[in-house]
């Protein structure tokens, strides 16, 4: 039986490569979504048609905890669980800093580091007891050292959900690897959106290598992480941003 793969936010963007990345592996997949269904449908009819594995989507809030837990009821009645979670969901309620609401503040909280915890906290049990498991937390380099205040709520969720890894780590040890991967400018449709292209050259000019990130980029480090490969790496936060230079 191929590993069980759960990504969360896994029908658009970096999500979406990973999904396609680690169905190229060999995982069966589950495909999280709150809103883009039609998406996530799509997704998975490809990669059963492409890469032979199995497919579930399920629709789930993941900052809800009685959601969340139909979700991987389900999972382990079909599968028998999870075995690789991707905690990738994630919202960015981006709005100027006198505009900003503390329920604004609270919702990315909630789905960004909350849901993260409850995830993990749901797969926990099956874990242990197969004494096999890994866990890799979606951050940002928003929550190291790149700082726009508009989204300082934002910024705030990833730098706890660095937290959370060390944590998770510490507990899920020594079976259950948990690593986090901290991206710096990728350029999904929802990053790109909006910005002019002025904008776009100056933040490119803030990176080494002199490009924005691909989402595969994302997904190749994924693929490595949760292979044998990775076997030795466990509570690590592994910045990949092109040699990005911070904002301030």
């Amino acid at each position: 039986m191929n590993k069980v793969v759960l990504v969360t936010g896994g029908a658009r963007g970096i999500g979406r490569a990973i999904v396609i990345e680690l169905a190229k592996d060999g995982y069966d997949i589950v495909i999280n979504y709150l809103t883009s269904q039609k998406e996530a449908l799509k997704l998975a009819e490809e990669i059963k048609a492409t890469y032979g594995v199995r497919c579930l989507t399920y629709k789930c809030d993941v900052s809800n905890e009685e959601e969340v837990d139909l979700m991987i009821s389900d999972i382990e009645k079909k599968w028998g669980g999870v075995d690789i979670l991707i905690n990738n969901a994630a919202i960015d309620l981006s709005n100027l800093f006198h505009l900003k609401t503390s329920a604004e503040f609270k919702r990315t909280l909630d789905v960004n580091v909350v849901g993260a915890f409850i995830m993990a906290k749901r797969v926990y049990h099956h874990m242990l007891e197969k004494e096999y498991g890994r866990i890799i937390n979606i951050s940002s380099t928003n929550g190291i050292n790149t700082y726009y205040p508009m989204c300082i709520d934002y910024d705030a969720s990833k730098a706890a959900l660095i937290s959370l890894t060390h944590n998770l780590a510490a507990e899920f040890a020594p079976f259950v690897h948990v690593n986090c991967i901290a991206p710096g400018f990728i350029g999904t449709e929802k990053e790109l959106e909006g910005y002019d292209e002025e904008f776009l050259k100056s933040e490119v000019e803030k990176i080494m290598v002199k490009r924005y990130g691909d989402p595969k980029d994302v997904a190749y480090l994924v693929s490595f992480l949760v292979s044998a490969k990775a076997d030795f790496i466990n509570n690590t936060i592994i910045r990949i941003d092109g040699g990005q230079m911070g904002s301030v």
